[in-house]
């Protein structure tokens, strides 16, 4: 007895995206959970999988991992535009670190928060509120980076007004020669930025889906609101906003490198990113599941050791 054969008739049925087949995301998940890493034919050449023990592993990895790539384009002379997540967000701690160790400066870096909170219509909160995701970036990233820091001018914010320019922006970085690095987070329902499943159903084709390059106002899925609720608001779901400014596939599928984290482990052995990532690694790119198409581009994928699983049933 499980979801799939007691759905029919349930408050479930017709709750998931359209296109999601259930039995087909059940088999993703391996008993064995060592094989998560095992290559899949749709994965590129350059893409890795990196387990960490800890999240203090974690952490420090993926912070080792940005600042290498903000070091490998100063070096090169490149600029470099970086797509930024606010969740995961321990690695910045790490990040600034490494920078500072190695005192490298970051005026060559081009930042894009992803994602915003807003309303219907994509007003957002002020950039002083403790829950903006400007201002969580303004404390975990930008200030103490102290004089190495991203130039004013060159962080930008999914704002209704700035939002819309961010494909310019990262184009011109990248036919001038620079790079595009992608950090990101993996949603509950495999949302990469708030770019949530559901919007497959509204484009004739997956080709016209990629070339979607932002959102205003996006009508968040319900579990991606309660997995905001238990991260973020301390299991407060009356203070998350149901909509969010947010770049789409037009943006996060140009990456020349990809930075991916996925920490979802809550303790006493609960998560909820479990099956998020064996989705994402092994379900195959489709519109439905965008972290999907994460494999599909070079870089690294850092995950917690115990979101492999084994995914079972237990009491607790």
């Amino acid at each position: 007895m499980d979801l799939l054969s007691t759905i029919d008739g349930s408050l479930l049925e017709g709750f998931f995206p359209k296109g999601w087949d259930l039995a087909k995301i059940d088999a993703c998940v391996d008993d064995d959970p060592s094989k998560i890493t095992e290559r899949q034919p749709f994965w590129n050449e350059g893409f890795q999988p990196i387990p960490c023990q800890t999240l203090a592993d974690f952490d420090t990895f993926m912070g080792h991992e940005i600042a290498m790539t903000i070091r490998r384009s100063r070096d090169a002379g490149e600029q470099l535009a970086m797509i930024l997540p606010v969740g995961p967000m321990g690695m910045y701690r790490w990040a600034v670190f490494f920078l500072k160790e190695w005192n490298v400066p970051c005026d060559h870096v081009h930042g894009f928060n992803m994602d915003e909170w807003s309303d219907a219509q994509g007003n957002t909160l002020e950039s002083s509120d403790p829950g903006a995701f400007q201002n969580a970036m303004q404390q975990a990233f930008y200030g103490p980076l102290g004089k190495l820091t991203v130039p004013v001018a060159q962080r930008h914010f999914a704002t209704s007004d700035v939002l819309p320019k961010f494909g310019e922006k990262i184009a011109a970085i990248q036919q001038g020669a620079g790079k595009l690095a992608v950090v990101f987070g993996i949603g509950r329902v495999c949302h990469i930025a708030f770019w949530e499943p559901q919007f497959a159903g509204e484009y004739e084709s997956e080709e016209v889906w990629k070339q979607q390059t932002h959102r205003i106002g996006a009508k968040l899925h319900p579990l991606t609101i309660e997995q905001n609720a238990i991260t973020s608001f301390k299991s407060r779901t009356t203070l998350v906003p149901a909509y969010a400014n947010t770049i789409g596939p037009g943006l996060f599928l140009r990456a020349d490198h990809i930075i991916g984290g996925a920490d979802g482990a809550l303790g006493r052995g609960m998560m909820w990113q479990g099956l998020s990532l064996w989705m994402t690694l092994r379900h195959g790119p489709t519109p439905w599941i965008p972290s999907s198409y994460m494999p599909t581009l070079p870089g690294k994928l850092f995950f917690l050791n115990e979101l492999a699983g084994p995914l079972v049933a237990e009491c607790n």
